[in-house]
């Protein structure tokens, strides 16, 4: 049975040995897209659709549990295969069948039982999407997970001559800048010498959502989010006249707030 298959993966050496591993144990599935972030993930699912989508469970910013959540609305009929290397992660949950797993360093056995199943649910029918949903708080919940270190506080920007330091409760949105980073307040814009992968990997997730692939926004500066009749979203904001735009994948990620 031919497949399409998507690989979501921030580590560069683990998303290429996946590849090659599913290249020779599963030669009929074609990977059609290979992701570094959630943020390219979510966008390659609403592009490609694919049939099968290997989210690795941590990832900076929007995690692969995000994008399993967003998956009903961006891509319903795409099956999830988890990659952990925390077995801490539900694994009773995992065998009730709703989704599948892959441990880390992930092995030939592992694979084609994996292969297996998914072919198997396949010719069953696709799974109850409520069964996923139970299966993510779980995972969102679980006492194992590993900790994170404490969220950023601030960040330092160059100005001139200057080194300024502006904390995160004054910044309304980052925005992707080239090879830099655009910090926006209220009063004023700045560079900032990372990346916004980078910034999605300490910022607090409670408080920072990427909307676009090239924009995190601080929610506590959100006065409204409007969805228009294209299926992307537009954010006002206190204190700037400028609006922002919600990429259609991203806006799945605004569910329940």
């Amino acid at each position: 049975m031919s497949l399409e298959a998507l690989i979501a993966e921030d580590e560069p050496l683990l998303r290429e040995a996946l590849r090659q591993q599913l290249q020779r144990l599963w030669p009929e599935l074609q990977v059609v897209a290979e992701c570094e972030d959630g943020a390219a993930a979510l966008e390659a699912l609403e592009s490609h659709q694919p049939d099968l989508a290997f989210l690795d469970i941590r990832m900076p910013g929007i995690t692969g549990i995000d994008v399993a959540r967003a998956l009903q609305s961006v891509s319903p009929q795409t099956q999830v295969v988890f990659v952990t290397a925390y077995d801490q992660y539900a694994i009773a949950a995992f065998e009730q069948g709703a989704v599948d797993y892959l441990l880390k360093p992930v092995t030939d056995e592992r694979l084609l039982a994996t292969r297996q199943r998914v072919l198997a649910r396949r010719q069953a029918g696709m799974p109850d999407p409520a069964m996923l949903d139970r299966l993510l708080k779980q995972l969102v919940q679980q006492p194992g997970t590993p900790q994170t270190a404490p969220p950023l506080a601030w960040v330092t920007v160059s100005n001139g001559r200057e080194t300024r330091l502006v904390m995160l409760d004054d910044v309304l949105y980052f925005r992707a800048d080239s090879k830099y980073t655009s910090v926006v307040t209220a009063e004023e814009e700045l560079l900032l010498r990372s990346s916004l992968r980078e910034l999605a990997a300490v910022l607090d997730p409670h408080c920072f959502r990427q909307v676009h692939r090239s924009t995190i926004v601080n929610m506590k500066a959100v006065v409204s989010v409007s969805r228009e009749e294209t299926g992307r979203g537009v954010l006002r904001l206190k204190h700037r006249s400028e609006t922002l735009v919600v990429s259609q994948p991203f806006m799945s990620l605004f569910r329940g707030m």
